[in-house]
């Protein structure tokens, strides 16, 4: 599973962590991200 996941804050931050454990992600990008979440995260 691809996911694009729009924001900066720290909502987009949970929601990145807690997707990117995941076992069906291939890949995630954020836009536009910020410094505590890296812009594409290749799984």
């Amino acid at each position: 599973m691809k996911v694009l996941l729009i924001g900066s804050g720290g909502r987009e931050h949970a929601l990145y962590w807690k997707i990117k454990q995941s076992p069906l992600l291939t890949a995630i990008r954020v836009f536009p991200g910020n410094g505590g979440i890296p812009s594409t995260d290749l799984v």
